[in-house]
């Protein structure tokens, strides 16, 4: 059996590939009661243009100020931004499981915002790369 520590946890198969009407499913530990702790989650959404469809909180059991947030977003894990998200989510939460990327019942495709297409965030790391290697 996978998984026995921190983010040490392994996805028994891989995701189904993107549709464009995609949604994704995470839960995410707070590991400490503080203030502003949602809101370092919400914010690794909001600044990548990702609509949350769902948020739901739960006590863990592990003691008073202990939760978790069971959230579905629109997207795919193999879009950009969704994978930044990811990758935010996991330096802030204490934990974050990854449930899945799967189409949408009702297909309904995202809004992308202006600067959070795939294309916008391969062009950001393009501009980076050359601003740390003086070459394009």
């Amino acid at each position: 059996r996978a998984g026995r520590g921190r983010g040490d946890r392994h996805r028994p198969c891989t995701p189904p590939a993107p549709t464009g009407t995609d949604k994704t499913t995470v839960v995410a530990f707070i590991g400490e009661d503080h203030p502003g702790a949602l809101l370092e989650i919400l914010t690794e959404f909001s600044v990548r243009g990702i609509n949350l469809t769902l948020i739901q909180s739960r006590p863990t059991g592990a003691g008073l100020g202990s939760y978790l947030f069971w959230m579905d977003f629109e997207g795919h894990v193999s879009d950009a931004r969704v994978g930044e998200a990811l990758m935010g989510l996991r330096r802030v939460c204490a934990d974050l499981r990854f449930v899945g990327s799967y189409a949408r019942a009702d297909a309904v495709s995202p809004d992308i915002r202006r600067g959070t297409h795939d294309t916008d965030f391969t062009e950001a790391a393009a501009w980076l790369h050359t601003i740390r290697t003086g070459r394009p």
